[in-house]
Parts: structure tokens; sequence; C-alpha cells
């Protein structure tokens, strides 16, 4: 493995640090990114994301010279399409660049090399890549191998699972598999389960809608405890008592690039058979355009009777705690809701970004002492150090202060 050349297509939240934790093995990696100021941060040793750890792995690959960034692919043995997924018209997949990916180096792939999708994908779309392959180079048919690998990683603690998390591997064929297991061998330590590639892009859907459905159950049980006058923190830590029950947290949403969309690629491919997937995911918008609404509500009861509009901090723009990334956020969406109106001053805190191109960001101690209403969307730990507030009307969505 160690006189393969691996190539990454992509060098996001994903694709850097898998590049990085297998160039740390040893391993020649080239990772390639259309964007020339993220290839030249990366090959000074810098990163351009927040991930614990990953600037001294990148650090140390990039001078051990065992990792670069290019803006095109160059001739390599194994190739991995790590790229997003995003949605076209209404919620439905769009994997033109996962299609991208592939066709720039279709004319680079000769017989014996491993082709990896690790991109979140419909059902099929490995399949469909092979034949988009073979219909340009029907010579590498049964020459090549192709697999998809999904990552299974929780933001902030990348580096750690990618090592130690099992890895479900399926390829177009047999061979592929193995093919494609032997590489995740190198660096992965968890088990590697072999599968198919149909069943292996599936595993990755079915792995987040199933936490989708958990979130929206304790999403929509904090939206009945708000009507009956109950502590839902109190009494999903009662609940839990019960030897068989597990209630997730509740927040103001679902974000991110995994939870938040991998479910439509689900309702949009067999919408009649996931009546419930589809119902989680409306449960966990709606819970958002809630929490907007809460707010609204209390700028408005602050104008009647205090007679001056109020100071609003809103805690957090990322989709979860203690990270930097602001996908498919729904504490983002709730800021640019609540701002519509120009019915209060705003105090927009994101401790985890140093600066923002729409909202502008107030250091989150000022924020919170100059605030009359504080409205709590993300639980990052510097939040959770903060004295509670007698004096300030406290809208704690996730749950800072239990009460």
């Amino acid at each position: 493995m160690k006189e393969k050349k691996i190539l990454f297509l992509g060098l996001g939240y994903i694709g850097l640090p898998t590049a990085a934790v297998v160039a740390s093995r040893g391993l020649h990696v080239t990772g390639v990114d259309i964007n020339p100021n993220i290839v030249e941060t990366i090959n000074r040793g810098e990163i351009h994301i927040v991930e614990p750890g990953l600037r001294e792995v990148v650090h140390q690959a990039v001078c051990q010279g065992h990792l670069k960034a290019v803006v095109r692919p160059e001739p390599s043995d194994i190739y991995l399409v790590v790229v997003p997924t995003p949605f076209k018209g209404n919620h439905e997949p769009d994997i033109s660049y996962v299609e991208a990916a592939t066709r720039s180096v279709i004319e680079l792939l000769k017989p014996g090399d491993l082709f990896i999708i690790e991109s979140t994908s419909p059902v099929g779309t490995t399949e469909k890549m092979a034949q988009l392959i073979f219909a340009q180079r029907p010579e590498l048919e049964n020459r090549i191998s192709v697999a998809y690998c999904p990552e299974r990683v929780l933001p902030g603690n990348v580096l750690y699972e990618l090592v130690h998390n099992d890895r479900v591997i399926g390829g177009i064929n047999a061979a592929s598999t193995r093919e494609a297991q032997a590489f995740y061998g190198a660096f992965v330590e968890g088990t590697l389960h072999a599968t198919n590639a149909r069943t292996a892009e599936m595993c990755k859907l079915t792995e987040n809608s199933s936490r989708d459905v958990q979130i929206a159950f304790a999403n929509e049980l904090s939206l009945i405890c708000d009507k009956a006058g109950i502590n839902v923190w109190e009494l999903i830590e009662l609940a839990n008592k019960h030897p068989r029950v597990r209630i997730l947290q509740p927040g103001s949403g679902v974000g991110g690039h995994c939870i938040a969309v991998d479910p439509y690629f689900l309702t949009a491919d067999f919408p009649i058979e996931s009546q419930l997937i589809a119902k989680s995911r409306e449960i966990n918008n709606y819970k958002s355009f809630w929490c907007a609404s809460q707010v609204k509500q209390a700028i408005q009861r602050f104008k009647v009777e205090q007679g001056r509009p109020p100071r609003v901090a809103l805690m957090g723009l990322a989709f979860k705690p203690n990270i930097d990334d602001l996908r498919e956020s729904p504490a983002k969406y709730i800021a640019s809701k609540v701002m519509e109106s120009d019915d209060a001053t705003y105090l927009i805190v994101e401790p985890n970004v140093q600066e923002h191109p729409v909202f502008k960001l107030t250091p989150y101690r000022e924020a919170y002492d100059q605030a009359d209403i504080v409205a709590f969307l993300v639980a990052h730990n510097e939040f959770k150090a903060l004295p509670y507030r007698e004096d300030a009307v406290i809208l704690d969505f996730c749950g800072i202060f239990k009460r």
C-alpha cells in the first residue's frame, strides 16, 4: 500500500481529515480542491476548518512530504470522491458534484486502480458512476475496482473516529469490496464490514434517518411539554431512568450535512414508503420555526412591558456544539428569521467563527451581559459556564441551564 498514490477529490470537513490521517500512516496522498486558497493553505501546513488536532496532523504530513494539495487531479492508483451532495428542487439529492469528480479522473484511470465514493449518495449512485466510467473507458470494465464506503464520524472527534469506528464497505462486485477493504485496513482499526454497494449506500442513509427520527421524538416532546407547563429536561432525565428507554435531548432543530440531509435521499426516492422519516423531517424543521416564533413573541412582550425595543442575544450559529460548521444550521435559520424585523437590537454570537459575511458577531460574554433577551440556540461549552441571569429573559432551547 505504501507504494500506491492516493488521490482525494474534495478537501472539506471529511476529505481533509481523512487525507491527513491516511498521510500520517506514511502513504502518498494528494488532495484536490477547486479553491486555490484552500490548496495554498494546506500546502503551508495550515487548515481552513475547525477540527481539534487536525492542524497538527496536516502540518506534520505536509512537512514530511506525505500530503500535498492541488487544484487538478493527478494520475494515481486509488481515487476517493469526498465532495458534497446538496439539494436541488424540492429536497431532491443532487449528485452532480459526485459525477463531476468522477468525470475529472476518468481519463486518468488505468487497470488495477481503485475508485471509492465516500460522499453520501442515493441508492444506486456507485453503480451509476461505474457505468459512467465504463461508458467512456469500456476497456476498464472488470479491470478496476469500484466501491462505496460512507464516513460515519462526529465533528469535533473526527480524527479519533476515522481510525477507531467500524466501516461499511460495499463494492460493485466481491473483488472491488476486497480491494477497498485492503485500502481502509491501512489506517482503520475498527472492523471493516463487507457488503455490496447498494447496501452500503442505504446503510449511511439509514443511520442518519434513524437519528433524525429519534431527535424528532425529543423535539416533539419539548413542544408538548411547553404547552403542558412541564420541564422537558427533567422529564427526559426521569424517563431515561427506565432500563429500556433512552430519549435524546431536544434542541432548536437539526442541522449539518448528514442528519438534516440524508433522510431526504430516502423520501425523494421512496415517498410512499418513508412516511415516518418524512414526518420526522417536518417536526425537526418546525422546531426551528417554533423557536424563531418564541423569540419574536418575547420581543413583542418586552416592548409592551418596558416601552422600548430590547437588546437580543442570539447565542450560536453552528449546527451543533463546539464546531464552526454552519451547514444546514437551524440556529442560523432562527437568527435570520428573527432578524427579518427591526423590532430589536441584535447581538449575534458564534464563538467558533471569527467573522461571518452576513452576521456581525459579538463576543459571547459581552452579548450575554448586555442583552435583555437571551436565546440559546446551540449548547457550546462556553455558554454552559455562564451564570444564570435572573434579570434577563432566558429562552433556553438547547438545555444550557436545564430549567
